[in-house]
C-alpha cells in the first residue's frame, strides 16, 4: 500500500512520491526561542517525529529539518526586559527546548538551522525578489513584499486576496502599498540593540520572520523538496508567504506536500501563549511521566484538536499501563525485526501508510495486547514492542515503568510482601488483608500470581 497523506495545497490524501527516489526530504517550522516550549509545542514536535519515524520504518532516507527562529520582536522584548543578551536567552531557551524534546523520546532532526545563521542567504533571496518587481523598499526603510504582484498568492490557504487580511505577526502600516504585502527587511530601530541587526544593500536591519523558512529550507533542502510542515495556526500567513516568497524567485514548488497539525485546545479554546492559557511541557511532565504525555499525543491523530485535561492525560496513562502490563506478564521475544506480512504488522501499516493514521494503529496495539494475555506467547509480546517502538512507546522495562514514581522503596514493599506472605501462612488473613491495604493506601498495587507476587504503582 503506497503512503498516502492529506496535501492541504491539494486538500486531499496524495501518494507520497518522492522528487529523488527513496529519499524524502522535510522541513517543518520549529520554534521561536524567547520562552518555554508549550503542550502545543510538543504536539507538532511528536507528530512530526512520527511522520519522520514512520518514513524511516517504510525504508526511506530522510533528511528532516526543522528551523530555529532566533530572531524576532519578542525576542529582543524578552531579552532586554531579562537584562541580557539576544544570544544569551536563544541558547539558554534551545538547551531547554533540547531538554524538553528528548523527555517526550522526539528524535534530533538531521539539521536544526537557526535563523541567523543564514541571513546571507535570506538576503540573496530578497535581491532576487526584488529584482522581479516582487519586493520594493518603502519609505520607512523596510523591504515589503507585493504580494498582489504574485499570481498564486492565496492557493494554500484557498481564499482570493480580497477575502485574506494581514497575518498575527503582519503589522499593518501607511508605508504598505497593500495591506496584505509583508515585511522581508526591517530597517533597524534607534532603541534595537547591536547584536539585533545586520549589514545589509537596504542599510542596518534584521529579517523579517517570514524569510527566513525560504532561505533554510532552500540552502538545506533545494529550491523543492517533498514535505512541509508545521501548526495549522501557521498556514496563512507564514506558509502563504513562504510559496509567495519562495516560487516567486525560484519558479519552482517550493513543497510537494503540505502538512499541518491540529490546535492543542483547553475549555474549547487554543492553546498559546497569547491566551495565557498554555501548560508548558516542563509543569506537565512534573505531574505526568513523559511516556505518558507522548502516548497521550500520538492516540490523537495529528490532524485533528487534542483537548487537554487531567482526565485525558489520566485515561492516556492507564491505557498506556495496559500494554505494559502485558509486556511485563508475557516477557518480549527480543530482538525482533517487524515483518511487515506479519497479519498485525499489515494492519498497523496500513494504519500508518494512510494518513500516519495513529489511533487506528494503536487500536492495533491493544489489540495485540489482548492476545498476548491470552495466549501468553511471547513472539507476539515481541511484535508488540516492536511495532510499539515505531511510535517511539513501549521501549522502557515493563517493571521499571509500571513501579516508577512509588512512593516506598523496593526494600520496604519486598518487606511488607514477605510479611503478607508469612501471615497467609499462618492463617492470619485479616492482617494479610491489613497488610494489602495498607500498601494500597500507599499507591501500590499487589498482584498475586503463580510465579509469587508482584507489585506496581497505582
Amino acid at each position: 500500500m503506497t503512503l498516502r497523506i492529506y496535501n492541504s495545497l491539494t486538500r486531499r490524501l496524495d501518494p507520497l512520491v518522492p522528487l529523488e527516489p527513496g529519499h524524502v526530504r522535510m522541513y517543518v517550522c520549529g520554534m521561536t526561542v524567547y520562552d518555554l516550549c508549550h503542550l502545543g509545542h510538543a504536539r507538532s514536535m511528536v507528530a512530526f517525529d512520527v511522520v519522520q519515524r514512520w518514513l524511516k520504518a517504510s525504508g526511506y532516507r530522510v533528511t528532516y529539518v526543522r528551523n530555529i527562529t532566533d530572531i524576532d520582536d519578542k525576542i529582543i522584548a524578552r531579552a532586554l526586559a531579562n537584562g541580557e543578551t539576544i544570544r544569551g536567552l536563544t541558547d539558554r531557551m534551545i538547551a531547554a527546548l533540547h531538554a524538553d524534546a528528548d523527555a517526550l523520546g522526539i528524535e534530533r532532526p538531521t539539521h536544526e538551522p537557526r535563523a541567523t545563521d543564514y541571513v546571507p542567504q535570506m538576503l540573496s533571496l530578497i535581491e532576487r525578489l526584488q529584482a522581479k518587481g516582487l519586493a520594493y523598499r518603502s519609505d520607512d526603510g523596510d523591504v515589503n513584499y507585493a504580494v498582489r504582484a504574485f499570481a498564486g498568492y492565496g492557493k494554500l490557504s484557498g481564499k482570493s486576496l480580497d477575502e485574506l487580511r494581514a497575518g498575527e505577526r503582519v503589522q499593518v502600516d501607511s508605508t504598505k502599498r497593500d495591506p496584505l504585502d509583508f515585511v522581508l527587511w526591517k530597517a533597524a530601530k534607534p532603541d534595537e540593540p547591536a547584536e539585533a541587526q545586520w549589514d545589509s544593500p537596504y542599510g542596518r536591519g534584521r529579517p523579517g520572520w517570514h524569510i527566513e523558512c525560504s532561505a533554510m529550507s532552500c540552502a538545506l533542502l533545494g529550491e523543492s523538496f517533498d514535505i512541509h510542515g508545521g501548526g495549522a495556526d501557521l498556514q496563512f500567513p507564514h506558509h502563504e508567504n513562504e510559496i509567495a516568497q519562495s516560487e516567486g524567485a525560484t519558479g519552482k514548488p517550493l513543497a510537494q506536500i503540505w502538512m499541518h497539525n491540529g490546535f492543542v485546545r483547553v475549555d474549547g479554546e487554543k492553546m498559546s501563549k497569547s491566551l495565557g492559557n498554555f501548560f508548558t511541557i516542563r509543569e506537565v511532565l512534573q505531574r505526568y511521566d513523559a511516556e505518558t504525555v507522548r502516548f497521550f499525543i500520538v492516540r490523537a491523530h495529528y490532524r485533528s484538536p487534542l483537548n487537554y485535561s487531567d482526565q485525558h492525560l489520566d485515561d492516556a496513562r492507564a491505557a498506556l499501563k495496559r500494554l505494559y502490563t502485558a509486556l511485563a506478564t508475557v516477557p518480549a521475544q527480543a530482538p525482533v525485526t517487524i515483518d511487515w506480512s506479519d497479519p498485525w504488522a499489515a494492519r498497523f501499516k496500513a494504519a500508518l501508510d494512510e494518513d500516519f493514521g495513529t489511533p487506528e494503529a494503536v487500536a492495533v496495539l491493544f489489540e495485540l495486547a489482548a492476545e498476548v494475555n491470552r495466549t501468553r506467547d511471547a513472539r507476539l509480546s515481541g511484535v508488540l514492542r516492536a511495532l510499539g517502538g515505531v511510535l517511539g512507546l513501549l521501549q522502557q522495562d515493563p517493571q521499571t515503568y509500571l513501579r516508577a514514581g512509588a512512593a516506598l522503596d523496593e526494600a520496604t514493599i519486598q518487606a511488607r510482601i514477605a510479611e503478607r506472605a508469612a501471615a497467609k501462612a499462618a492463617r492470619d488473613y485479616a492482617r494479610a488483608d491489613r497488610i494489602r491495604a495498607e500498601l494500597a493506601a500507599a499507591g501500590i498495587v499487589l498482584k498475586d500470581g503463580p510465579g509469587g507476587t508482584t507489585w506496581e504503582r497505582a
